[in-house]
């Protein structure tokens, strides 16, 4: 299955190896699932996992990263004119909406239903219960 990770979905599974986060990025590095992402997402969580003050090894990120996205789904995702809380958080919408796969974030709230034009969006939690029931 295809998916669409927030960035704090995957900084929080790298963090702790404990919890809905941890377990998304288990089901992507085992391949159950598969990343969907365009190059704004894709330079977003270089940026965001270099950042000093989460003290991650570069060699060990640069290693799931590009796990992640040579076992992903790359595409170019069609621009919204959509009012969302955070306008960082669009390229995710978009990519979700243009492959119509669920979106996975820690920040529900930056993605009001209103606003995400029929759009699935899980926490991680929500997701992995849906996932367990799906089988």
């Amino acid at each position: 299955m295809i998916v669409v990770v927030d960035t704090n979905v995957l900084v929080s599974s790298l963090l702790s190896a404990f919890g809905p986060p941890s377990r998304i990025l288990d089901l992507l590095l085992t391949g159950d699932l598969q990343l969907a992402y365009d190059d704004r997402i894709r330079i977003e969580y270089q940026q965001v996992l270099a950042r000093p003050r989460f003290g991650f090894d570069v060699n060990e990120i640069a290693e799931v990263l590009d796990y992640l996205f040579s076992n992903g789904v790359a595409l170019t995702a069609h621009p919204l004119a959509v009012d969302l809380p955070d306008a960082f958080d669009a390229p995710f919408l978009e990519v979700a909406i243009e492959l119509s796969v669920p979106l996975i974030t820690g920040n529900m709230r930056h993605f009001p239903e209103a606003q995400c034009r029929g759009a699935i969006v899980f926490s991680p939690a929500e997701f992995l219960t849906w996932w367990a029931v799906r089988g």
